[in-house]
């Protein structure tokens, strides 16, 4: 897996959801068109495990998250940037969604959950703030940030 097997990878996601609004029906559409079972979510997941491996995704830790962004914002993204992070039964540092964040949730070990739901796609709208969370495991999360958007809250 390289970096740039992996950009084209997101970006056929990315390609999909150009323009959409950020809102529960884009997690309801991703969760049908690239459902956790399908082709398309395997390959992601399987990337992931594969560049973290690797050493050059999920490169950073702190507070026994390992993250890190992958790609910047970018044209051939269609503005999205992408982060992943590696979670087990941990709680994160609280931020805000500016343009809101579509999470790809991606068990690893046992029944993870990602704020609640499991393998598949969850969005928080624009403006949401939260305290990422993994429970019941161990998953990787995928986050697209439309324009790289994130603040962190206290």
């Amino acid at each position: 897996m390289t970096p740039e097997t992996f950009h084209a990878l997101i970006a056929n996601v990315t390609a999909t959801i150009d323009g959409m609004p950020i809102d529960d029906a884009l997690a309801s559409f991703l969760n049908q068109r690239f459902p956790a079972a399908g082709p398309e979510f395997q390959s992601i997941a399987a990337a992931c495990r594969e560049a973290v491996a690797a050493g050059w995704m999920c490169e950073r830790e702190h507070g026994g998250i390992k993250y890190g962004r992958v790609i910047k914002p970018c044209p051939e993204l269609h503005g999205f940037s992408v982060d992943v992070v590696e979670m087990a039964d941990v709680v994160g540092p609280q931020h805000a969604h500016p343009n809101g964040e579509i999470d790809m949730i991606m068990p690893l070990e046992g029944d993870a959950k990602f704020d609640g739901h499991g393998a598949g796609w969850f969005v928080y709208g624009p403006g949401t703030v939260h305290r990422p969370t993994v429970s019941d495991g161990r998953a990787h999360v995928l986050y697209l940030l439309p324009q790289g958007a994130i603040e962190f809250t206290r």
